[in-house]
């Protein structure tokens, strides 16, 4: 059984259709990264997937549970880490570990916790002088404390150096070895490169491409060549030269859409050569991952998801908590 079902879920606002008929799963032991642009439907979806939405058609399962219907029982067994929000902003890093780990038998000890995400040393700095960045990784923390079976991650390297980007992936990797589900969204391509195991990008609100990241960027490669110089190129001239057409997709980094052989790229690098003008890169049966994510995607980013988004969700589901614990326990402050 899949630790994430989800099949032809629907999700919709009044006239807004935000999710249409999306189906996707993950296992357990799987780094799922879900990519899309603003208002591609990742929001509704990972919402429903948590309990927080209800869907208008379609069936969205976790760990064998309906989120909604059974809510009080998932919600011990998921972690759900959000981009800001949650966390009182007087009180430290150690205290909001171990109120949390309250809500759960068997937690994670909190200082354990704080070396894991690098803050040991910010144990006891309160919530509201934490950097961005520190922010983040506590953030991380609070959506493990309860030793979830699925975790569900916003963005967790957002605002992160390199060396916190690089200790994130580290936990996350120790989670898929642990058997764990995880669900990554970001915006970060090269990042969802690195951390996923497979990849499913949605466009307004349906499946455009699934795979590995592997996958995806070996799938169709082969009949074109990209490549990144100055910008500006006579992309006409090049493009007589080589028989094929030639695009600037954006400044610097150029497309040939002909196949990538040995005798049309050597053509390439001799008219390069000839102008005197230095190549950046070159993908010749390999793309990025952003090269698919802008060819299977919209280039107009909506809005409308977010603006929903901003104004009902919840902002404090760390952890999986359930809206009485939440209410309970911001009614004792």
């Amino acid at each position: 059984m899949p630790a994430i079902e989800v099949t032809d879920l629907s999700v919709r606002y009044g006239s807004l259709t935000a999710v249409d008929g999306l189906s996707l799963h993950a296992e357990a032991g799987e780094v799922l990264g879900l990519l899309g642009p603003n208002g591609a439907g990742k929001t509704s979806t990972v919402e429903t997937l948590e309990g927080y939405r209800s869907p208008a058609a379609g069936t969205v399962r976790v760990l064998g549970l309906d989120p909604g219907r059974d809510h009080q029982a998932l919600t011990g067994r998921i972690g759900v880490m959000l981009q800001q929000g949650g966390v009182y902003p007087g009180i430290t890093p150690r205290e909001a570990l171990r109120l949390f780990a309250s809500y759960y038998p068997g937690a994670q000890n909190a200082d354990h916790l704080l070396e894991r995400v690098g803050l040991v040393e910010r144990a006891t700095t309160t919530v509201r002088r934490l950097s961005g960045g520190e922010a983040q990784r506590l953030s991380l923390a609070l959506a493990l404390v309860g030793r979830p079976e699925v975790a569900f991650l916003d963005e967790p390297t957002s605002g992160i150096d390199v060396a916190g980007r690089q200790l994130i992936r580290e936990v996350i990797r120790e989670l898929r070895d642990d058997g764990v589900c995880v669900l990554v969204t970001t915006h970060d391509l090269d990042e969802a490169e690195k951390l996923a195991d497979r990849v499913v990008i949605i466009d307004h609100g349906q499946v455009v491409g699934v795979g590995t990241p592997a996958e995806l960027m070996t799938a169709g490669a082969g009949d074109e060549i990209r490549f990144g110089a100055p910008p500006g190129l006579d992309v006409a001239d090049l493009g007589a030269r080589l028989e094929a057409t030639v695009i600037e997709e954006s400044p610097g980094e150029y497309r040939v859409d002909t196949a990538a052989s040995p005798a049309a790229v050597a053509a390439l690098t001799a008219w390069l050569a000839e102008h005197d003008l230095p190549l950046a890169d070159l993908r010749a049966g390999r793309q990025r991952l952003e090269d698919v994510f802008l060819r299977l995607t919209a280039t107009a980013e909506g809005a409308g998801e977010a603006a929903i988004a901003d104004s009902a969700r919840p902002t404090a589901a760390h952890g999986g908590l359930s809206r009485r614990r939440r209410r309970r326990r911001e009614g004792s402050r």
